[in-house]
């Protein structure tokens, strides 16, 4: 599924709502909640709303006030193993759901959700 047929079910209105739905879960969550400042928790939601309408919808304000997205930079300073990518792609998942998403949009979003999410993984998988 292309990027236009997806931004045309959701739009910015249906991207705020799984974004919405995604930031309610994160202050609760053990793991990936500290990660979050709770004082720049708006801000967090602001930017991952506008790099989706960015990304997905071609919408510029992203880069008009941040520049490039430079992801994997932005998140180095964070632990980001496979079970902080495993609990993110889980809590999406849910934010998904809950926002009424279709299932063909959430599969597509799932696996570019994924490939961002593996992307940005900076520690090396356990080896016992």
């Amino acid at each position: 599924m292309d990027e236009a047929t997806i931004w045309s079910e959701l739009g910015p209105e249906g991207f705020r709502r799984v974004v919405a739905a995604f930031y309610r879960r994160i202050p609760g969550d053990d793991l990936l909640g500290p990660m979050y400042p709770a004082e720049d928790l708006q801000g967090s939601e602001d930017r991952l709303y506008h790099f989706l309408c960015f990304r997905i919808g071609g919408v510029p304000r992203y880069l008009e006030e941040r520049g490039h997205p430079r992801l994997r930079m932005r998140h180095l300073p964070f632990r980001i193993g496979e079970a902080e990518r495993d609990r993110w792609l889980e809590i999406m998942a849910a934010a998904m759901e809950e926002a009424g998403v279709s299932p063909e949009v959430a599969s597509a979003l799932g696996a570019f959700f994924s490939q961002v999410a593996d992307f940005l993984r900076n520690q090396e998988p356990f080896s016992p």
